[in-house]
């Protein structure tokens, strides 16, 4: 019973809006934390989108770019094309163990060494409003192609897993200066300023959210090649002794792969808000733009029961 309540809660969210799936640009700092996996393999098994390109974000991106390389291949998806983005500085990834000696040489797909370039030739490829483009790291890749072509803010929506207006990590009461935003403060304001929509999940909706207990194991349980690659990723993950043999980390990033198809699990403000020295992301009726930000839950339970669906499905 539980199985089919399940499986009707993910057919309910698939019925999507959208008479075709929406074309997906996704610009990820995956090998950091590790829901960019998790976020990644929703994305691929959510009907509702077409990933288009896939980025790699901050830090040693030539690096990431293996991981997901290596990730798309292993669950049929090299007709993905991947992008190199814009390498800030050398870093070793979270998920060292898995990629092993894997080398993009090795990738059979389209990579795209100026991933950034990538990026804009395909929102300019295509009339206003066509892409979505979701961005669930830090943001210095979004932040050169506004430098490059400020024009593509007047052609794409964003959506963000970025920010913390009124609680922040682990549902505490007060907002904390959000690792996407306070790791690259430039680069997050110079996005909050262009002129494009911008939809974000901040800490307030995703700060807490988790799969445990009977929920993680059909995942854990699964055959289905989504599942297995974010199961063998996240045993693999350095900081994966933190977490309950049974539970899954906070999955921040999956929240907003979720906005970009539909909001109507969520509640949603629009709100005035500005980046400050300090990388919170405030509300400030004179300084800040508006932004449609997440604040929490309508159905979380149903959110979960669709992402495990995305995951477990053929």
């Amino acid at each position: 019973m539980k199985w089919m309540l399940s499986l009707g809660l993910a057919g309910l969210c698939c019925m999507a809006v959208h008479a075709a799936p929406v074309p997906v640009i996704l610009d990820t700092d995956l090998g950091d934390d590790i829901d960019d996996t998790w976020a990644l393999c929703q994305a691929l098994g959510d009907p509702r989108m077409d990933v288009k390109l896939i980025v790699t974000a901050s830090h040693n991106t030539p690096l990431k770019a293996r991981l997901v390389g290596k990730l798309l291949e292993k669950i049929g998806r090299t007709d993905i094309p991947l992008g190199i983005g814009k390498k800030t500085e050398d870093a070793a990834i979270n998920q060292a163990a898995w990629l092993g000696d894997y080398t993009l040489d090795k990738y059979p797909g389209k990579v795209h060494e100026d991933g950034v370039g990538a990026m804009i030739d395909l929102i300019r490829s295509q009339p206003a409003g066509h892409f979505k483009l979701c961005a669930i790291g830090p943001l210095p890749n979004l932040e050169e192609a506004l430098k490059r072509a400020p024009d593509i803010a007047e052609k794409t929506d964003v959506t963000l897993m970025a920010g913390s207006v009124r609680i922040g990590y682990n549902g505490k009461a007060t907002p904390d200066p959000e690792w996407n935003v306070v790791c690259n403060i430039p680069a997050a304001r110079a996005v909050f300023a262009a002129p494009w929509k911008i939809t974000i999940a901040p800490l307030d909706v995703c700060g807490t959210l988790r799969l445990e207990g009977e929920e993680y194991l059909r995942v854990k349980n699964s055959g289905a090649p989504r599942a297995r690659a974010v199961i063998e990723n996240y045993d693999a993950w350095k900081n994966r002794g933190q977490y309950p043999a049974d539970g899954s980390s906070v999955l921040f990033d999956t929240t907003a792969i979720e906005l970009l198809v539909s909001d109507s699990l969520m509640a949603v403000e629009t709100l005035n808000l500005a980046v400050d020295d300090k990388g919170m992301t405030v509300v400030d009726e004179a300084k800040g733009r508006p932004v449609r930000c997440a604040m929490g839950w309508r159905d979380e339970g149903a959110f979960k029961q669709a992402l495990i669906g995305f995951l477990t499905r053929p």
